[in-house]
């Protein structure tokens, strides 16, 4: 079928019905507070088909303006069903600002057709929406889409072949790469996998059976997680097997031919669409969107990138005012020919520590930035000094049976963000090296890394590292980390480079940077069994003994 250009109104005059949302939505949307006030009411048609590319009927709500005139559709596909909070939130709030919006359960999920996969049908069930929109008399020619998480991920399925109308992205706290999601250099993200199996399987028949679920499997995930092997233990507090989720376990190797065609990186690459990314410090796909942004940079498109102090939660949460009126702008701005609630800059970050701020630049990172690099010490202190040697400094014992825990970080769990990491660092299994009490402030901004020279007595070890904001108490917070594994042959150390995320922290006067190394963050990552066997399928695990050398490096830009 031939698209109709953009400025074509297809089919008869359309009259918007008087349906109201419903009561549950209308209820949340109350709740909300600094948000822009409704330019229209909302109205909403619930429950038409649409066919996915196979021909399996796909369950779509049409939200609309209960006002007569032309307006730009949104299209929101998603594997959580079309109720709470996706309803207000997204049917109803961008409805009252001058959208149709098109909510549409994804193929196997919330009463569509066919079987759920995470990454075969998104592209070609995306263009099918497109061809059903073409056909209704109230579809204008054009076309944005918005949403998180897995919702941005069906975006950037539709942008590796983007329709003509397509003329405006925003990728809230979103993913791109289904294996990133899952792994770190090979390394299972264990809560990540449990709670992504929970979500995709209860999330969309309602948010009773999704909460049941989710308090079942915390209940339940000590003794889950501490089960050998791993693989297939989930399934009582998931109430039966995940088939995706065996898979995902299963392949940790990011080349591995299962994993063929999960990655839309390369949509970032082709600049065909004006995007707008947002996520936060915190959240759990941070990492990705930093990505998506360098890519779209790099190709010369039209991007913005939004950073809050947000989880992967809160984002759609305490950060919503903020994460709506961003949204809001730039599809006001393409859509509408309306660019006046754009910021100056294409970049937003705010900064965190001791005196929270937000910066307006004009690239991430800063072009501007530079870097110190900071080394571990005898006493467990950090020095500017470089080492003079690589002899060994320090070690630690990491046990399987008893794994280094995980605490805050960047997780989809309300567990996630900056908490204080005094008992951790209290463990025999976590080695501190902390510097010297500063006497200006220092400010971080941009990627982290470090450069860690270890060696293990089994030959197989992880190494997780943390940079840590030390406060004139000594109360120690979390600001990025990282993880990897180590591989060791005999004696002899072996240097493996961790990313550790990307930040904007200010340490203030008083303060002193910490270093943290650790064998895990456990259940946040597999525990590594010290044998060289799969995570998921190890039934027996070795204590390892890692040993950290004085060559080890961390390097922080600053600006």
């Amino acid at each position: 079928m031939t698209p109709p250009t953009p400025e074509a109104r297809p089919g008869p005059a359309w009259t918007p019905s008087s349906a109201r949302p419903p009561l549950a939505s209308r209820l949340m949307r109350s709740t909300w507070r600094d948000l822009p006030a409704a330019r229209h009411k909302a109205g909403v048609e619930r429950s038409l088909t649409v066919p996915a590319a196979d021909g399996s009927p796909l369950v779509t709500d049409h939200y609309f303006p209960r006002t007569q005139g032309d307006f730009p559709t949104l299209l929101v596909r998603s594997p959580y069903g079309r109720g709470v909070p996706w309803s207000p939130q997204y049917g109803m709030l961008f409805a009252e600002q001058g959208f149709h919006v098109v909510l549409q359960s994804c193929r196997g999920t919330g009463g569509s057709g066919g079987d759920f996969h995470l990454w075969r049908n998104e592209a070609a069930d995306g263009l099918a929406a497109v061809d059903w929109l073409r056909e209704q008399p109230w579809f204008d020619g054009n076309l944005g889409t918005v949403g998180p998480s897995y919702l941005g991920y069906v975006q950037w399925a539709l942008a590796l072949e983007p329709p003509p109308e397509l003329k405006a992205m925003v990728v809230q706290v979103g993913l791109h790469d289904p294996y990133a999601l899952f792994h770190t250099d090979g390394v299972l993200h264990l809560e990540t996998a449990l709670a992504v199996g929970a979500g995709m399987t209860y999330q969309h028949r309602g948010m009773g059976p999704f909460v049941r679920a989710t308090l079942r499997l915390q209940r339940r995930m000590r003794s889950l997680v501490a089960a050998r092997p791993l693989r297939g233990a989930y399934a009582d507090a998931l109430g039966g097997e995940v088939p995706w989720l065996d898979g995902v376990m299963t392949h940790p190797d990011a080349d591995d031919p299962y994993w063929g065609g999960a990655s839309l990186a390369g949509a970032a690459d082709r600049a065909a669409v004006p995007t707008a990314l947002i996520t936060g410090w915190h959240d759990a796909l941070a990492d990705q969107t930093f990505g998506q942004y360098d890519r779209l940079r790099r190709a010369g498109a039209e991007a913005t990138l939004l950073v809050g102090p947000w989880t992967h939660t809160s984002a759609l949460q305490k950060g919503w005012p903020e994460v709506f009126a961003e949204s809001l702008a730039w599809l006001r701005a393409h859509l509408c020919a309306d660019p006046s609630g754009l910021r100056p800059t294409p970049v937003r970050v705010h900064t965190g520590g001791t005196e929270p701020a937000v910066r307006d630049l004009e690239a991430w990172p800063p072009a501007t930035a530079a870097t110190a690099s900071w080394f571990p010490a005898p006493g467990g202190h950090l020095t500017a000094e470089p080492p003079t040697d690589a002899a060994p400094l320090a070690s630690f014992r990491h046990d399987p049976a008893d794994p280094t825990p995980s605490l805050g970080g960047p997780l989809l769990s309300r567990t996630a963000g900056a908490r204080d990491n005094g008992a951790l660092e209290a463990r025999e299994d976590v080695l501190t090296f902390t510097g010297p009490v500063l006497t200006e402030p220092l400010t971080v901004l941009g990627p982290v890394s470090a450069r860690i020279s270890a060696s293990t007595d089994t030959g197989y070890g992880d190494v997780f590292t943390r940079l840590c904001d030390v406060d004139p108490e000594g109360g120690s917070t979390n600001v990025c980390d990282g993880l990897a594994q180590l591989r060791t042959t005999g004696p002899d150390p072996v240097r493996v480079t961790v990313p550790m995320s990307h930040t904007a922290h200010r340490f203030g006067v008083g303060h002193r940077v910490r270093w943290q190394i650790s064998g895990g963050a456990h259940p946040r990552f597999a525990p590594n069994p010290g044998t060289g066997e799969s995570r998921a399928e190890a039934t027996e695990s070795v204590p390892v003994r890692v040993t950290v050398h004085a060559d080890s490096e961390l390097t922080l830009p600053t600006g």
